[in-house]
């Protein structure tokens, strides 16, 4: 048989430029008949019966493959492999792996026999084998890229061919595995005897190495570990025996720059090449080449790559990144952020591996600085990415045994420098990297691993006490400054000669005594020497720990405000830090956790929202609602019911708000157990032993808010309330009571709440013993000014639990009339008795006011004033001082009433409303049972009896129901408001209206702080009863805003106002001029107050705004911060409502430029800020076309820059501007000068049009 002339270098060419044009002349007659329809060679049975002969002979004798047809027979099958079938590739794949494999054993044998002679026939058959092998890898590798992709490809007229199950089902995973094991054995043969020149042994080697290189390129085939160490271990040996470095080299970098997923793997390569092969030095070269790597700009895909490569190789091989660290360092300067990143990563990792390293040189120490100032520097790297990753190494290096505490200081700092980055990532990384400062802190050898302040101080001041004592006084003998000064002491002299003269006489001066005594005085300096060094290094160890402490302190301040930040996963990491300085009982850290609550608010309508309100609530049970594992149930509800109260302690009303919400969504989750509950019901209810009264305080506080979630919480230990809070405990402690009517009120939840809870219970009759306590709270005599919050919520509780509370109320005011005005004749002074008057009526009537001299605490008295002896004037100030309050509880109650009445009347109209569609639905039933209810109301009005009565009541509500309209019974309740309430001529209000009026307007004449208060809230909440009273008494109330000194009384007028805006709209809506004014009040308090109510008023869209937004924007500005971030809170929910910012702009940019108390770089702030929300391009294009016509009209230098200024703001592309603007500010003469630069700003503004 011929054999074939192979030429190894011939064949690579073409197989190189296509495999499709090498030759096959002396191939299979069979397989020739299929060049033009390379389909069928999909035929199994053909390819069988060429490959079976093929496979006996070279099984018989690897050298069969030398022969022509059936070299030629194999090259023809593997240039068409798409169309072979996986069992037919799979076979020739066996062939010439085991052909190999075959031939590899027997060069070995001949090699150790010294068979010279055949040397080169083994070349041949290797360089043959290893070039059919690295075609046949290809083929497969394209097959499995076909089978992954799901589509074949098809050649000439075929159609495309559906992959059978055979195929589909084709691993060729584990052949791969053979025929790299058969490479190695190749590898391992002495190659320089076979190949005689090294051009020659490196194409052989290119052929064995050039596959693994193609398999690596698969990154499914490199996820399989199996695969992927075998193709390690083919180039290890190659590289390692048969200098394959430098291509290994070249094709590494290229790998990196081209497929990302090779980074990590090669990595790994590397490793097991200088670890398990002693061969660094590829490693190294690499990472030279890297070092002076330059990437473009644009290219994002080569520098990941490489980051990722050095990354994981400093993770698996630090000894040899060490080396090159000072190359790689360059990289610090690349424009790249990515490969910066890198780096920072790669001298982290190195810090770790020196720590863990037993050398502790000088050259070990030096390293380490170094690559910490590195990791300090990237601090304030350009790019958040770096930012971050330096943090995030850092968290990394503080789990590490070895704790480098001068480090940690400084990485606190910086960290607490971080929660200021404008990068919401960075300062989220800076809250974690704080949290594990705290977590991993050195300070805890002597006194455990809290860190409360207050401790270390004292301990500190301690220690600086003991050194205090243990060191002489400065001025002891020996110390003072002169013998220190003196440069030789004479009685050293004089020593010296003694010695010289007489030697043996000194030691026989010191007797045994001497001796012992100066041992013992020896010993005593040593003990004291080492005393004072233990406490000086107990002293810095106190130092140290204080600073860190303080670093913590201040960052908190800051972390509590990122509580509020837009970026959940911020907040989220914000609680996380708080729950982690809790305990480590970090003082600051309390502040951060009750700043938390407020986050129950977060709106839950998207996955993050929800995501901080579980987060928050997950963090407090944590906090507080779970007990140690060691306590039993019992202890376990104490701890937590002890824990809720110690929630309410020093709380302030928005955060006792946010807590109600937090308490009772755990509530209605069923976190807390009745358990607890009954707790808190024996802390609140406790008779036989003392207890605080913020105790006691805190655990109706906390019941009454889980009430809001469960009424019958409350409902069930009505009796308990009567007894305490309602009884002497809370006729002693008004908070107290305040807070149990505050829990009666969650009986009848009302509002929203009311929709939440699906409980309701029927309302209780007048003479019920809870609301003839909680009237007769009312009364308690007092001059506390907590009794107004008492008043306050035993109305509210009043008419949410009470049947009739108009009745109830009606006689809590006639009681307290009396009280007031019909004034027994001793309690009065002598200059009152002299001035009897009609105002000591039970109820008064415009005509029976009370005597104005008696409300006046400054006016004299009687003309028998002078007479009168000084006990006497200090009693009849007293009095007046009592009457003055007496008359202002007496206005609270008048004025809450009033208010609740008209909740009650709608809610009354609401009620008739249900009722009425309850009766229209029961309309439907059939006459016979109409008949049937008839029979029984006659029946049961003959039978007689309460029930039967209040049967019969309740059907003739329903019959008077059905015979009304809603329309009429609307008109009715608004009727009674505006005329019966407060004009009615029997109602008890009515009394009150004028006499309210009175004594606001005559304020000089009742000049009480309190009775002023309570009078203009009073006529505040009258006002809002009735538009007629409101009309009357406007300009009064305005009166009032404006001239009041009390910041108390201005407030309650802005908010009155305020709500008489929604009421009566058409009354304020041509005085809200005087509302805005309010903005420039002297007292932070009101102008924090009108700002409020005018962000609810005009977002509600209940006023219209009319130019005046610029006293808004002023508030952006204010010196006080709450003020400030209420306006900016104002401005961003104003620009979601239909370019309200952009329509507004320019009459509020007017206002501005021309007011003089906004300095220029506070107007150029307010400016930037509101041009922020105009983001629609051809707003901006309006805007700037608006304001540059502005620029020819400035008078000043000053208006020219800030127009200026806006403009360059602006996103606009409008050449004529710029043009006008780069020529800057002009004094333009009169004439024709002005009239061309008055022609040109007309062109620039009509640029556009």
């Amino acid at each position: 048989m011929d054999s074939i002339n192979f030429d190894i270098n011939n064949a690579l060419k073409h197989y190189m430029d296509d495999p499709a044009s090498i030759p096959t002349p002396e191939a299979d007659s069979a397989l020739v008949d299929c060049e033009n329809e390379p389909e069928s060679l999909g035929d199994n049975g053909l390819i069988n019966s060429i490959l079976n002969p093929i496979v006996d002979a070279v099984a018989e004798n690897p050298d069969a493959i030398t022969r022509a047809h059936i070299f030629d027979s194999l090259q023809f099958l593997l240039k068409y492999t798409s169309f072979l079938s996986a069992h037919a590739l799979s076979k020739i794949f066996d062939l010439i792996t085991s052909g190999l494999a075959a031939e590899a054993d027997v060069v070995h044998h001949d090699l150790e026999a010294e068979e010279q002679e055949l040397l080169a026939h083994h070349k041949q058959l290797l360089d043959i084998y290893a070039f059919l092998l690295q075609w046949t890898i290809a083929g497969v590798e394209a097959k499995a890229a076909e089978k992954a992709s799901n589509t074949v490809t098809t050649r000439g007229r075929g159609k495309p061919k559906k992959p059978t199950g055979r195929d589909g089902t084709w691993d060729s995973s584990a052949q791969l595995e053979t025929a790299l094991n058969t490479m190695v054995k190749a590898l391992r043969l002495k190659l320089a005897r076979i190949f005689m020149t090294t051009s020659e042994r490196d194409t052989f080697i290119g052929l064995l190495t050039r596959p693994v290189y193609m398999i690596l390129e698969s990154e499914q085939r490199t996820k399989n570990t199996s695969i992927r160490m075998h193709c390690w271990k083919v180039l290890c040996v190659a590289i390692k025996h048969h200098g394959h470095g430098y291509a290994a080299q070249i094709s590494i970098v290229q790998n990196l720059t081209y497929f990302e997923h090779l980074a990590e793997p090669m990595a790994e390569f590397l490793h097991i090449l200088a670890e398990q092969y002693d061969y660094p030095q590829l490693a190294e070269e690499i990472l030279r080449e890297l070092s002076n790597k330059e990437f473009n700009s644009n290219d994002n895909k080569g520098p990941k790559s490489v980051s990722t490569f050095m990354i994981k190789l400093s993770e698996l091989a630090p000894r040899i990144i060490i080396k090159q660290v000072t190359l790689l360092a360059k990289q610090l300067d690349s424009e790249s952020y990515t490969l910066r990143c890198a780096l920072i990563e790669v001298f982290g990792n190195m810090l770790i591996h020196l720590s863990k390293s037993a050398e502790r040189g000088e050259n070990h120490k030096t390293q380490m600085n170094a690559f910490f100032d590195v990791l300090e520097e990237r601090f304030l790297d350009i790019n958040p990415y770096c930012r971050v990753r330096a943090i995030q190494v850092y968290i990394k290096l503080c789990e590490l045994e070895q704790k480098f505490p001068k480090r940690r200081q400084k990485a606190a700092e910086l960290a607490c420098r971080s929660l200021e980055d404008k990068s919401s990532h960075v300062r989220r990384n800076a809250i974690k990297l704080l949290g594990t400062l705290i977590r991993t802190h050195p300070f805890t050898a002597l006194h455990g691993a809290q860190l409360a302040r207050k401790d270390w101080q004292e301990r500190l001041g301690k220690v600086e006490e003991e050194l205090n004592a243990l060191k002489p006084p400065v001025d002891a003998p020996g110390l003072d400054g002169e013998a220190g000064n003196t440069s030789v002491d004479p009685a050293l002299l004089d020593d010296a000669t003694q010695m010289m003269e007489s030697p043996r006489k000194q030691p026989s001066e010191m007797t045994e005594e001497e001796k012992i005594a100066a041992i013992r005085r020896a010993q005593e300096e040593a003990a004291t020497s080492e005393a004072i060094e233990k406490l000086t290094l107990t002293k810095r160890y106190y130092s140290e720990a204080l600073k860190f402490i303080d670093v913590l302190h201040e960052a908190t301040e800051t972390v509590c405000q990122l509580l509020g930040s837009k970026n959940k996963s911020e907040v989220i990491e914000a609680m996380d830090y708080f729950e982690i300085g809790d305990a480590y009982n970090i003082e600051q850290n309390k502040i951060g956790i009750r700043r938390m609550l407020r986050l129950i608010w977060t709106k839950g309508n998207s996955d993050e929202g929800k995501g901080v309100q579980t987060h928050l609530i997950e963090c407090y049970k944590r906090l507080f609602f779970e007990a140690p594992g060691n306590f039993n149930a019992n202890d376990a509800a104490t701890y937590i019911a002890r824990n809720m109260i110690s929630l309410t302690f020093g709380a302030t009303p928005a955060e006792l708000t946010s807590l109600e919400q937090l308490l009772s969504t755990m509530m209605k989750s069923g976190m807390i157990s009745d358990l607890v509950i009954a707790k808190l019901w024996q802390v609140y209810g406790v008779q036989k032993r003392e207890i605080s009264r913020t105790q006691r305080r805190g655990a109706i506080i906390v019941l009454g808010m889980l009430a809001t979630a469960n009424p019958e919480i409350v409902v069930g230990e009505m009796e308990t309330m009567l007894r305490t809070g309602l009884g002497a405990h809370g006729r002693a402690d008004l908070q107290l009571a305040k807070y149990t009517c505050v829990a009666l009120r969650r009986i009848n939840p009302t509002g929203r709440q009311s929709k939440d809870s699906g409980i309701k219970f029927s309302r209780l009759p007048n003479d019920h013993a809870l609301l003839i306590k909680l009237a007769a709270i009312t009364e308690v005599p007092t001059d506390s000014k907590e009794w107004y919050g008492v008043a306050e919520q035993a109305i509210n509780a009043i008419y949410a639990i009470a049947k009739h509370p108009d009745v109830l109320c009606s006689e809590i005011i006639r009681r307290k009339t009396k009280g007031v005005f019909a004034r027994p004749p001793k309690s009065r002074s002598a200059s009152h008795e002299e001035k009897p008057s009609p105002t000591e009526s039970a109820e008064p009537t415009p005509a029976e006011e009370p005597n104005p001299d008696a409300m006046d605490e400054d006016e004299p008295t009687s003309a028998q004033a002078p007479v009168a002896t000084q006990p006497e004037d200090a009693e009849a100030k007293k009095q007046h001082r009592e009457h003055a309050i007496a008359l202002s509880q007496l206005l609270f109650i008048v004025g809450h009433v009033a208010i609740k009445q008209i909740v009650h009347l709608e809610l009354c109209e609401l009620d008739f409303k249900r009722r009425k569609q309850e009766k229209e639905k029961a309309a439907g039933t059939t006459s016979k049972r109409t008949s049937l209810s008839a029979s029984a109301s006659t029946n049961r009005r003959k039978s007689g009896g309460p029930k039967a009565a209040k049967d019969e009541e309740e059907q003739d509500e329903l019959d008077l129901i059905g015979g009304t309209t809603e329309d009429d019974f609307t008109e009715a309740i608004f009727h009674i408001r505006e005329r019966e309430l407060l004009y009615g001529p029997q109602s008890l209000l009515a009394m009150f209206g004028p006499m309210v009026s009175e004594i606001c307007a005559n304020n000089t004449t009742y000049r009480n702080r309190e009775l002023q208060q309570a009078a203009t809230l009073c006529l505040a909440k009258l006002m809002c009863v009735s538009s007629e009273y409101c009309e009357a008494n406007l300009p009064l109330l305005i009166t009032i805003m404006e001239r009041s000194v009390d910041p108390t009384v201005r407030s309650n007028a802005v908010i009155a106002l305020g709500d008489m805006a929604v009421c009566f709209n058409h009354l304020i809506d041509e005085n809200t001029d005087f509302l805005y004014r309010r903005l420039s009040d002297p007292d932070p308090s009101v102008k924090r107050t009108c700002l409020m109510t005018l962000t609810f008023l005009i977002l509600a869209g209940q006023v219209k705004v009319k130019g005046q937004l610029a006293s808004m924007a002023l508030c952006l500005e204010d010196g006080d911060k709450r003020i400030a971030d209420l306006a900016r809170m104002f401005f961003t929910e104003l620009s979601t409502k239909d370019n309200a910012v952009y329509n507004h702009f320019v009459d509020m940019f007017s206002l501005l430029s021309s007011d003089p108390s906004l300095e220029e770089e506070g107007f150029r702030r307010v400016v930037k800020f509101l041009l922020g929300f105009v983001e629609k391009d051809r707003h901006a294009k309006q805007l700037a076309e608006k304001l540059a016509a502005r620029l020819q009209r400035c008078d000043t230098e000053r208006q020219w820059n800030d127009v200026a200024f806006a403009l360059g703001l602006l996103q606009h592309k409008n050449e004529e501007i710029a043009k006008v603007v780069s020529e800057g500010f002009k004094v333009v003469p009169s004439g024709q000068q002005g009239m061309q630069a008055t022609q040109r700003a007309t062109q620039a503004t009509q640029a556009r049009a």
